[in-house]
């Protein structure tokens, strides 16, 4: 009975108006407490659940939600999670839920800073935010909370600046796991590769730091003997200048056989070993674009650690959908599966879980 009973129903057994009911289940204003208390009474009684996607659909409001994202190139992680934003409004259209995109340009403070302007312009529903540094994204967010506009943070998680919600992975325990699992088959080797893409020596998000130092923790604790050679390949550089680099690193360094990235670019290093034919070496990285998966398959890949970016762009969305349009209570923080592919699984990953 209690997910059939109408509006009428509880006013009648509550002795009050319908459209005193009305107010009190949508929580409006100008209603008396007696009459309140009453109708709470005999929701409790008969343990009325209303059917919060029937009001949704019954009012017909547009909800424009917004993620913040770095421009990217084609095939990049950023892509999946884009996809993924847009698919969920897709599933959501009847609740005429849209999502813009708005994107900046890492490592460039103005850039984020403009587009965190215009979107605070637009006053959206709620937002999604890929973070800068702490100190440009918290004024940033501190805007949203004045202007009480839920945001979630994706990809790197920063407690102090109070999100409705997080998506990404636990990096330290990501990059804990990938030490362990690289030295699974490098624990004779003497020396590893750190490859980084780095501008004005740092690099590009909060997680990849976070995975470092969680990789660094695991090497420290098994293998304190092991050198950890650090390579940079700076960011926004031709094809030829890293295979400059790269000859000179593996020139220099023979006995390398073994490298590792934090970052989605494994496939820059791989590519550069199936080019040069070195057979013996490999390296392991991170999320499962299309360039990593070719090298995945043909071998100068070892491992890739995958984090269903198209998924946390999707949940992403539809928790704004759930606490914003449905008002439900969501999980404040949500850490994605820390899952390891190889030539031989990576044929039967599924980036979606729809």
């Amino acid at each position: 009975m209690a997910e059939k009973i109408r509006i009428k129903d509880i006013a009648e057994l509550s002795g009050v108006s319908v459209g005193t009911v009305d107010r009190i289940l949508h929580n409006r204003p100008n209603v008396s407490k007696s009459a309140r208390e009453k109708v709470e009474k005999v929701l409790k009684e008969i343990n009325y659940q209303p059917n919060m996607y029937a009001a949704a659909l019954a009012y017909n409001k547009t909800y424009n939600f917004t993620l913040l994202i770095p421009r990217h190139a084609s095939e990049a992680y950023w892509e999946e999670i884009e996809e993924g934003a847009l698919r969920c409004a897709e599933v959501r259209s009847d609740f005429h839920v849209q999502v813009e995109v708005k994107y900046y340009t890492r490592f460039d403070t103005l850039s984020f800073i403009k587009a965190s302007a215009e979107i605070l312009k637009d006053g959206p529903n709620g937002v999604i935010i890929v973070p800068s540094d702490l100190d440009v994204t918290q004024g940033f967010t501190d805007q949203l909370h004045m202007r009480k506009i839920p945001f979630i943070l994706l990809d790197s998680y920063m407690p102090d600046l109070k999100p409705l919600s997080f998506f990404g992975q636990d990096s330290f325990q990501s990059g804990y796991f990938a030490a362990k699992m690289l030295m699974l088959i490098a624990a004779k080797e003497k020396e590893i590769m750190l490859m980084k893409q780095m501008k004005n020596g740092k690099v590009a998000s909060k997680q990849q730091d976070n995975r470092e130092v969680g990789f660094r923790h695991y090497m420290h604790d098994h293998f304190p003997a092991v050198q950890i050679l650090e390579l940079d390949l700076p960011l926004e550089e031709e094809r030829s200048e890293y295979d400059n680099i790269l000859e000179d690193f593996f020139t220099t360094h023979p006995n390398v056989h073994h490298c590792i990235t934090m970052c989605s670019k494994a496939h820059i290093v791989g590519e550069f070993l199936l080019r040069t034919n070195r057979r013996n070496v490999q390296i392991m990285g991170y999320d499962m674009v299309g360039k990593n998966a070719v090298c995945l398959r043909q071998g100068s890949i070892s491992f890739l650690i995958a984090q269903h970016a198209f998924m946390q762009g999707y949940n992403c969305v539809d928790t704004l959908f759930k606490a914003i349009v449905l008002r439900q209570e969501v999980e404040p923080v949500n850490y994605m599966p820390i899952e390891l592919l190889t030539k031989e699984n990576v044929d039967f990953y599924r980036r979606t879980q729809l």
